[in-house]
C-alpha cells in the first residue's frame, strides 16, 4: 500500500490506482470530493481554491490552526511558581505549569499572601487543569473571605487560562459566551491639591482616557479636622485610618462599634465635596462612592439622604457585609442604589444579601469570590433576582482579564473597576497574544479568538517590578509538593 493509500484509508477513503503520469483523474477527483463533504460535515470548513489541491495538502490547509502541541486528554500539571510585583502594594503571580508544554498564569489578590496558593500546589500536581471545576471543589475549603481566598481564585484563573489554551478558545467561551465584545470600566476620580488642577484631571479623565463612568472616595476623613463636624472623633485619635492599625484600633473595629456621630455641619461639608466634584463631572457620567469611614446605620441613613440630589450610582460598602439586615434597612430608606461584596467568598456568601434584596448592586471581587466560574454563578443567581453587577478590581493585568471574561459572559454586568489607570507602566506588563490593546476609551477589549486568558507576561517589564522583600521570578518550589492532610470534611 503507497503512502497516499494509507492515509486515505485511515480517513476511510480509498485511494486511486497509482497514477504513472501527474494528472487528476475521476477517482481522485470523487476522493476529494467525498473528502470535501465530510470534511464540510464535520466542521471543517475549506474555500473552493482548495478543492483540487493533493488531500494531504487539503488535510494541513484545514487543521493548521489546530493546537498541536496540547492533547487536553493527557495534560497534566507538573509545577506550580510565583513571582510577587509591586502592584497596589504587593500583588502575588502564579504560574501553573504542565507536561506538554503550557502554562496558566493566575493572580493572588492584592495586599495577600503567595503562601495562600502554594499551599494549594500539593493538591493539583499530576492533576489534569482541564478539570476546573472538579479542582475548584477540591481546594475551595482553603479559602475564606477576603484576602484568604486568593489562593484558591488564583489556582482557578490559571486553571481556565490553561483549558482555553489547550482547547484553544477564550476563557468567556469556556463559560458559556460573551454578552459583548467591550467591557465598560469605572475608575477613581483624580485627587490634585487645587479645584483647578482636579478640573483639568477630570477632564484628563473623561476626554482623553474615555471613561464613562467615576468613582469618589468621601470619608469622615475628609471633615476630621474641621471643629464640630464629628462626635467622639478624639478617641480613635487624628487620622481616622482605614487601613492600619491593632486589633482594637479604629481600623479594625466594624462600624456599629465606633460610636462615631456626624453632626449637621459634618454631613453639609461632606455633601459639599460632593456637590463640586458633580459639579466639574456633570450629570451624565455616572459617579460611584466609597470609603466613608466607620460609623453606624443611622449615620449611614444620615449621610444618604444627604447626598440624594446628586444622584451617586451607588453607595458602596456602608457597613460591613455580614449585616444582611443593616444593608436592607439601609436600602429601604434610602432613593441611592446600596452595594457590597468586594470581600465576599462564593455564591453562599452572597446569597444572603440577593435573598433578602438588601442591596441594588453586588460588588464581587474576582480574586476574592471564587474565580471566574463562581462570579459568573454569583452574577446570574444575582440576575434572576433582579440584582445588578459590577466588579470590584485592584490588581495586575492578569485577574484585569480574567475579569474582562467573566464580564463578557455575564449579563446583568454594569462596570468594572480599573484601579491602575493612571500607572505608567501597569500595561506594559504584559502582551495580549492577538495584538489587541487590553483596553481603550474607558473600555476593555474582549479577546474575540486567543486562547485562555488571552495573554503572556513580558518577563523583562515583570523583573523591573519585582517586590524588594521577594526578588525571585518563578523560581522551583518543591517545598510545597508533599501532601501532608487528610483534606476530607466528612467523615
Amino acid at each position: 500500500m503507497t503512502p497516499s493509500q494509507k492515509f486515505l484509508s485511515k480517513l476511510g477513503l480509498q485511494d486511486p490506482a497509482p497514477k504513472a503520469i501527474a494528472t487528476t483523474t475521476e477517482n481522485e477527483t470523487n476522493g476529494r470530493r467525498q473528502f470535501f463533504k465530510k470534511s464540510a460535515l464535520g466542521g471543517i470548513a475549506l474555500g473552493s481554491s482548495f478543492l483540487m489541491a493533493p488531500v494531504e495538502e487539503l488535510v494541513a490547509q484545514s487543521t493548521q490552526k489546530v493546537n498541536r502541541y496540547s492533547s487536553p486528554s493527557d495534560l497534566k500539571i507538573t509545577d506550580m511558581r510565583y513571582c510577587v510585583i509591586q502592584n497596589v502594594g504587593r500583588t502575588p503571580l502564579i504560574r501553573i505549569d504542565t507536561n506538554q508544554g503550557i502554562y496558566g498564569l493566575g493572580e493572588v489578590r492584592d495586599g495577600a499572601d503567595e503562601r495562600y496558593a502554594l499551599m494549594l500546589k500539593s493538591r493539583i500536581l499530576g492533576q489534569n487543569p482541564c478539570n476546573v471545576e472538579m479542582l475548584f471543589k477540591t481546594i475551595r475549603q482553603f479559602g475564606g473571605h477576603s484576602r484568604q481566598a486568593g489562593g484558591v481564585c488564583a489556582v482557578e484563573m490559571a486553571l481556565w487560562d490553561l483549558c482555553g489554551k489547550a482547547y484553544n478558545v477564550p476563557a468567556w467561551q469556556l463559560l458559556g459566551g460573551r454578552y459583548r465584545d467591550k467591557v465598560r470600566m469605572y475608575a477613581d476620580t483624580p485627587e490634585a491639591p487645587t479645584l483647578d488642577e482636579f478640573k483639568q484631571k477630570i477632564k484628563h479623565r473623561l476626554e482623553v482616557q474615555g471613561m464613562t463612568w467615576l468613582k469618589m472616595d468621601i470619608s469622615i476623613g475628609e471633615i476630621k479636622d474641621s471643629p464640630g463636624a464629628l462626635n467622639n472623633r478624639n478617641f480613635w485619635g487624628k487620622n481616622l485610618g482605614q487601613w492600619n492599625g491593632g486589633y482594637m484600633d479604629y481600623a479594625n473595629t466594624k462600624h456599629p462599634f465606633t460610636g462615631i456621630q456626624i453632626t449637621d455641619k459634618g454631613l453639609d461639608e461632606m455633601a459639599k465635596i460632593i456637590a463640586e466634584v458633580r459639579e466639574v463631572v456633570g450629570y451624565e457620567i455616572p459617579l460611584s462612592s466609597d470609603h466613608y469611614g466607620h460609623f453606624d446605620l443611622n449615620n449611614a441613613i444620615r449621610f444618604g439622604k444627604k447626598v440624594e440630589p446628586y444622584r451617586l450610582a451607588w453607595l458602596e460598602d456602608m457597613v460591613p457585609w455580614q449585616y444582611t439586615d443593616q444593608y436592607k434597612t439601609i436600602s429601604n430608606a434610602l432613593e441611592t442604589p446600596v452595594l457590597t461584596g468586594e470581600d465576599i467568598y462564593l455564591l453562599s456568601g452572597f446569597k444572603p444579601l440577593i435573598d433578602a434584596h438588601a442591596v441594588d448592586i453586588i460588588h464581587p471581587d474576582l480574586a476574592t469570590s471564587g474565580g471566574l466560574l463562581e462570579t459568573k454563578r454569583i452574577g446570574d443567581y444575582a440576575e434572576e433576582n433582579g440584582v445588578a453587577m459590577a466588579m470590584h478590581f485592584a490588581g495586575s493585568p492578569i485577574s484585569f482579564m480574567a475579569n474582562v471574561h467573566c464580564a463578557a459572559a455575564t449579563q446583568n454586568f454594569l462596570a468594572l473597576e480599573h484601579h491602575s489607570l493612571d500607572s505608567p507602566w501597569w500595561d506594559s506588563l504584559v502582551k495580549t497574544t492577538d495584538g489587541r490593546k487590553l483596553f481603550e476609551k474607558g473600555f476593555a477589549n474582549v479577546p474575540l479568538s486567543a486562547p485562555g486568558l488571552g495573554i503572556e507576561l513580558v518577563e523583562e517589564e515583570v523583573k523591573k517590578h519585582l517586590s524588594p522583600n521577594d526578588k525571585s521570578y518563578f523560581a522551583p518550589t518543591d517545598q510545597w509538593n508533599d501532601v501532608r492532610s487528610h483534606d476530607r470534611l466528612w467523615s
